[in-house]
């Protein structure tokens, strides 16, 4: 595809812009600037992609990965900002899921230990990681907020913080998960996931492409888990003092 026919592309950008100017939605700004972002961002990201392909560092390839997790941890706090050391909770919950998905195929030479495979893998792992994170988060404030007074009253009578958010934290994972796994039972009959119809535009074989496909659909599984799970359990201590008292200013 060359920038000029790219360039056509922008036809899909203009519609919704009309449909937000026409409806008063005002959306109008928003949209300019995420599609001038994308546009710079994905372009500059290709360029990187291509030297550090050529040049296969195992520095470059871990900086790349470092470059992930710090926008991932950066984006995702926004929504924990009441949660002491949000930061760090993240970031440790992203790397924990990086370290486990490349733990499995690398270790298991599922995929060659390249560049190539490597960095978009882990941009997969992470990117869901952090989406996930963000549902999480949202999610648990908001149950937080909806059972404050269960909560004081499992602790006033006796009751452990853990036992007191036991349900508020539960309800929150799960609700986390739901999207990736209500999305894995349509695969294949309502969408054709990116990477496999990415790899069949570009001339793949329909059931190697699935192949890689279900390798990725079995990965983000496994990090919508892992990343709600730690992340949570991270979390909920610090909603509370050292006398089990609930920190009514973090709900």
């Amino acid at each position: 595809m060359s920038f000029t026919t790219l360039s056509l592309t922008l036809l899909f950008v203009f519609i919704p812009l009309i449909l937000s100017k026409t409806l008063h939605l005002g959306l109008e700004k928003d949209t300019i600037i995420a599609t001038l972002r994308s546009i710079i961002q994905l372009l500059a990201v290709g360029y990187i992609l291509k030297f550090i392909f050529e040049s296969d560092s195992l520095l470059y390839i871990l900086l790349m990965i470092v470059l992930m997790v710090v926008a991932a941890t950066l984006n995702a706090r926004k929504k924990g900002a009441n949660i002491k050391g949000i930061t760090w909770k993240v970031a440790i919950t992203l790397i924990t899921v990086e370290i486990i998905v490349q733990s499995i195929l690398l270790g298991f030479e599922i995929v060659p230990a390249t560049a190539q495979y490597i960095i978009p893998i882990s941009g997969m792992a992470i990117g869901n990681s952090m989406v996930l994170a963000i549902l999480f988060l949202n999610r648990f404030q908001g149950e937080l907020d909806s059972h404050k007074d269960e909560t004081e009253l499992i602790l006033s009578l006796g009751g452990t913080p853990k036992q007191a958010i036991h349900h508020q934290l539960i309800t929150a994972i799960k609700a986390s998960m739901i999207p990736t796994i209500e999305s894995q039972k349509t695969i294949g009959l309502v969408q054709l996931p990116g990477m496999m119809s990415g790899q069949i535009i570009a001339g793949a074989d329909p059931v190697q492409a699935v192949q890689f496909q279900l390798m990725v659909l079995f990965m983000l599984l496994t990090s919508a888990a892992v990343s709600s799970s730690i992340l949570g359990f991270l979390s909920y201590p610090t909603l509370f003092n050292d006398r089990m008292q609930m920190l009514k200013e973090k709900f």
